[in-house]
Formats: structure tokens, sequence, C-alpha cells
């Protein structure tokens, strides 16, 4: 693996992958930062955070040191001022975290969660007819209905979660 300091010196900017990488709230809205604007130095930064959020200086310098030290985010070049870039993609990141948080849940309850998100979100035509085809294929392979995974069958009574 390659440590943020050979990053530093190569100025690799080879994303890693998403999945490896656990970011809390805040440190996801930095990160929303860095993916909006690609290549930004720690004072654009620092502004854009206290703009945006009303966080200190310390606050978002933290956030940012955390984020490099779980190879979210690299330090690009040698100079002054310190410039930055994600080191793993927005949207991979993004299914990672939906992925991981579905993991939590009883798969019963997956699809009940799932509309629950498309409503409470804006979509566009286009994520629309995506999802309409996506769904239109799992259909012909779907079950009546899923099963509880929120314990191992032989522990549970019944069909599980009801």
């Amino acid at each position: 693996m390659t440590t943020n300091f050979e990053h530093d010196i190569k100025g690799d900017s080879k994303m890693i992958d998403a999945k490896d990488v656990a970011i809390s709230d805040s440190e996801w809205e930095v990160m929303r930062a860095i993916w909006t604007l690609k290549h930004v130095t720690s004072r654009q930064l620092i502004d854009v955070m206290s703009s945006a959020r009303g966080w200190s200086e310390s606050t978002t310098k933290t956030l940012l040191h955390r984020l490099i030290t779980k190879d979210a985010v690299v330090r690009v070049g040698d100079g002054r001022p310190f410039e930055y870039e994600p080191a793993v993609d927005e949207r991979d990141s993004m299914g990672a975290a939906a992925v991981n948080l579905f993991d939590h849940m009883c798969a019963m309850r997956a699809g009940d969660t799932l509309v629950k998100v498309i409503n409470s979100r804006d979509l566009s035509q286009s994520d629309i007819k995506k999802l309409q085809t996506v769904l239109a294929e799992k259909a012909k392979a779907a079950p009546e209905m899923v099963d509880c995974n929120c314990l191992p069958q032989e522990m549970m009574s019944g069909d599980g979660c009801q």
C-alpha cells in the first residue's frame, strides 16, 4: 500500500478503493467540498468550510488531517501553499457508504427503506429511468419475500422479523 508520504513525493493521484475508507459525517462535508473543487489549497478549504458550515480554521484543519491519515485525500505537489485532491472517487464513496448502511439493516426492510429514500430525494428523469431499468431486471429473479438476516436461521423463531 502506498503511504501519504509516497503520494506526496510521486504526485500520484491514483484513486483508492472507497470501501476501504470509513469517514464521519463531518469528514463527509469536507470531502464534498474537495470533490466539488477537485483541487484545493488548505486556505481555500478553510474559507469554504467557514462560509458553508461556520467552522473554525482548526476544525477544518483537523478534519483535513484525519482524511489525509485515512488516505481519502492526498497532498499534491511539493510547494506551498499545500494543495489537496481526493484519493477516493465520490460516486464510489457514496455507493460504498450506502451499501454499508444497508448491510446493517434487516434484509426484509431494505425495499421499504429504499422507497423512503427515493421519496425523500429529488431525482432527474435520467435517474428515474436508470432506477426503472434496474428494478425491471431485478424483478425477473426476485423472490416473493426476502428472508430476515438479523440472526442465524437456527436462532430465529418463526420467519424472523415481521
